[in-house]
């Protein structure tokens, strides 16, 4: 695992890193961490952690430069996940097919998300999704 920079503060995590499939578990309980630590309940962890091991991994199927970084901040009353990588191809989500093995991720989390999306950039882009901090309804508790 390398990591350039790190760092968790009231607003959020920011790591630089070069990711690997083996480094994935780490980085879905680091965002996880931030999330819980941003006041995130349980479902805005669970579904940060699946997010964040989701873009991760397509770092991992598509990207030839693994060096990424990985932020989750706090934005209101949500979480902003996001990813960038050295790679100018744009991310597509696809509507499944029962018959395919893979490809469904992106269209998962766009489901489990408020909003996802992606910014190109000269160098790369940032893939990113956003979920309430609180993701269930918190009346007559």
């Amino acid at each position: 695992m390398t990591v350039t920079k790190q760092g968790v503060d009231h607003i959020g995590g920011v790591w630089a890193l070069k990711v690997t499939v083996q480094d994935l578990a780490h980085w879905r309980g680091e965002a996880g961490t931030a999330v819980a630590a941003l006041g995130g309940d349980r479902g805005a962890v669970e579904v940060v952690r699946l997010g964040v091991s989701e873009l991760l991994s397509n770092v991992c199927r598509h990207v030839e430069d693994r060096r990424c970084r990985l932020e989750v901040r706090r934005v209101d009353d949500a979480v902003l996940a996001q990813v960038f990588d050295r790679s100018l191809k744009v991310p597509a989500v696809l509507v499944p097919d029962a018959e395919e093995e893979s490809g469904r991720g992106l269209w998962l989390l766009r489901e489990m998300t408020r909003a996802l999306g992606y910014v190109c950039t000269p160098d790369g882009k940032w893939v990113w999704f956003t979920v309430p901090l609180v993701t269930v309804n918190q009346e007559g508790s």
